[in-house]
């Protein structure tokens, strides 16, 4: 089976022959980021200095100087023609480096740290000796101790020297000049506050989006656009991202108060994402295409996600929480109200509007997905070629051909049964049921994909139309009747574990729970937990933190023995972010309880924005701070580090697996 028909671009030699047909004036730029030139990509160097985990990478603004941070509390500046290491720096800080960049308009003097210390720290490079690595401690330039928990992400702007940006777990994104010097006033001073925080958002998380933020925000990546500064994106402990105006956010503030988050931009999150609800799920990474009209999201967990910023109100792309259910739901499509189609396709780059080649192709690779599913085989090569279809030449097909193309694919999706292929089959269901209302291949994907998700109810009202469409199809027929068999036998299975839980409910009522109950419940005891079959996370639900009180009675005022066991012990356990608890900080800030508002108007539930691709194959769970990027000057591929140590780049466009590469024996972490 010849796959190579799924690249669009073809060969460098056709690549060539089009100058003498089409007048491109970006020839140079369709050269570098070919495919065929992507594909031989291989490991040219590796730069050995760093006795930890490296968590953090970063070009200087010339591609001619890489920043490193590690485990290791160290910061390392590499040479690119050199390949070698030029300065190695002691930071000082206590703990894990996650984050460093070089400070722009500075001629590369100027470099800035964030660690799990809380704190970010200024270096002036000059300070080195010019003999290179024998004096490795330097004074930091400004020391910043504003946040309360980990620093996972730095942000610069371009053209300002003055200013980095720092996102950290404790809730806050914070704005440091380094014209004030430290911001941080001394240990003692009378005004104790830092007033720098620029986004509160300790009360922004969201479980759902129908749902008002309440629980603290722990922000993990954060990104400035390159085009429009005064855009500002951020990412945490859930799973939207949100996007913020600058010019529209209140003056800076002191951590004195937790304040409700100001109204962002957007909200981005796919939405077979936006109401799972479960806090084991969050983004690890967000970031600005070179042109600022896309952002991309890594969750962790999860896939890779792309989705336009700039949309009109009316917009497909955008949806609000009824449109959630709307989409498993048959009875709008019964009413003729046509719901969000996702396309995922974009704006074409020189591809004709009507090309016979270009149609007879997509016919070609329509036959090898139909190919796929038929044999059982390759369903991932299936899928590939369906998403050159329909997202590489959507705009060339007509709709008959793009409804065959979206069965197909939500069939091998549903054969395929990896991470959200389920949800991924409704979309193409649902945009092959607004093309044709009257397709019971459609509905029976559809009600499949339903009962994979334990979506029962809806399984079977979608099962009885695709019969009631085609009485006398033996094939739907024969999958109808599997639907109903497998329904009620999963019916029944709820039905008895529910009656265990609540044998199991009424035995723990009756004893006291010992610190193992709480701390190492099971997760079948947790209804909170169970997510349907499609779920495949190992991570924990929710992050809680113990705090230990002892106190000895001494009577008499007799010297109490170190190494005796307290005889009183007061344990408190609580979620991280807890408005209760307070950190205290080396300047004196901590986190104080709520202002309260009365008379607050009721919550209006917010829009989103969907996703328009989607890559998959890598693994994003060891750590939570892994990166995904754009590649080339616009853009043209993604690439993520995976657990596995291998490192993913795939085609922006279509989403299709471009190239894998060795990275490391270990599970990267950038």
């Amino acid at each position: 089976m010849d796959y190579s028909i799924c690249f669009h671009d073809g060969n460098i030699t056709d690549l060539i022959n089009s100058r003498t047909l089409h007048a491109r004036h970006d020839f140079n730029n369709d050269l570098q980021m070919h495919s065929s030139l992507v594909r031989r990509l291989t490991l040219e160097k590796e730069l050995e200095g760093h006795r930890g985990c490296v968590n953090s990478i970063a070009w200087n603004s010339e591609g001619s100087l890489l920043i490193s941070g590690s485990d290791d509390t160290q910061l390392n500046i590499w040479s690119y023609s050199s390949r070698k290491l030029m300065h190695s720096i002691e930071t000082g800080h206590s703990a894990n480096i996650f984050c460093a960049k070089f400070v722009p308009e500075t001629s590369d003097e100027l470099v800035v740290s964030g660690a799990a210390d809380a704190e970010v720290r200024l270096f002036n490079l000059s300070r080195l000796r010019k003999s290179g690595l024998e004096e490795r401690a330097i004074i930091p330039s400004a020391v910043f101790q504003c946040h309360t928990r980990r620093v996972k992400k730095l942000a610069v702007e371009v053209g300002n020297p003055n200013v980095v940006w720092s996102a950290s777990e404790d809730g806050t994104l914070r704005q440091h000049d380094f014209r004030e010097g430290d911001s941080c006033p001394p240990a003692g001073s009378s005004h104790q506050e830092c007033r720098n925080i620029l986004l509160d958002l300790r009360l922004g998380a969201k479980k759902s989006l129908a749902d008002p933020p309440k629980q603290s925000l722990a922000l993990k990546s954060f990104d400035i656009s390159s085009t429009r500064p005064h855009l500002l994106l951020v990412g945490g402990s859930d799973t939207f991202a949100r996007l913020y105006d600058r010019r529209m956010l209140p003056p800076l503030s002191s951590s004195q108060y937790k304040l409700q988050p100001p109204p962002c931009v957007n909200y981005f999150c796919p939405m077979h994402l936006s109401d799972l609800g479960r806090s084991s799920l969050h983004l690890t990474h967000v970031t600005f295409s070179p042109s600022g009209e896309e952002v991309l999201l890594s969750y962790s967990g999860e896939h890779v996600y792309l989705m336009d910023v700039n949309l009109d109100s009316g917009s497909t792309m955008r949806y609000s929480s009824g449109d959630v259910s709307n989409r498993i739901s048959l009875s709008p499509l019964l009413r003729g109200v046509e719901m969000h189609s996702s396309r995922s396709g974009v704006s074409s780059n020189g591809f004709p509007r009507t090309n016979k080649a270009g149609l007879d192709r997509c016919k070609k690779l329509v036959q090898i997905a139909e190919k796929s599913l038929k044999t059982d085989t390759d369903y991932y090569y299936g899928i590939e070629a369906c998403n050159e279809v329909l997202d590489g030449h959507g705009h060339e097909i007509g709709p008959t051909l793009m409804h065959e193309c979206l069965c197909i694919r939500a069939s091998l999706l549903l054969k395929r049964r990896w991470k959200s292929d389920s949800h991924m089959a409704i979309r193409d269901c649902h945009r092959a049921l607004i093309i044709n209302p009257s397709s019971t291949r459609a509905l029976i994907c559809m009600a499949e994909a339903l009962f994979l998700l334990e979506k029962h109810k809806e399984a079977l009202e979608f099962a009885i139309a695709s019969r009631s469409l085609a009485p006398t199809d033996s094939e739907i027929m024969e999958r109808v009747e599997s639907i109903k068999k497998n329904v009620a036998a999963a019916e029944a299975d709820k039905a008895n574990t529910e009656s265990d839980r609540g044998t199991k409910a009424s035995y723990r009522a009756g004893r006291v729970l010992s610190l193992s109950d709480i701390i190492y419940h099971s997760e079948g005891d947790n209804d909170a937990s169970i997510d349907g079959p499609e779920r495949e996370d190992s991570e924990y639900d929710e992050e809680l933190e113990l705090d230990f009180d002892t106190s000895i009675s001494t009577e008499g005022g007799y010297d109490v023995d170190s190494d005796v066991l307290p005889r009183n012990l007061n344990l408190r356990i609580h979620r991280i972010g807890d408005s209760a608890v307070e950190t205290e900080r080396p300047n004196g800030s901590c986190e104080w309880p709520l202002l309260s508002c009365e008379n607050e108007a009721p919550y209006q539930p917010e829009m989103a924005v969907d996703m328009k691709q989607r890559y998959v194959g890598h693994c994003n769970i060891g750590t939570d701070i892994k990166q995904a990027s754009f590649i080339g000057q616009r853009g043209e591929y993604i690439a993520s580090g995976s657990d596995d140590g291998r490192w993913f780049i795939w085609e922006k466009k279509t989403g299709r697996l471009i190239k894998m590469l060795h990275g490391d024996d270990a599970v990267p972490s950038t």
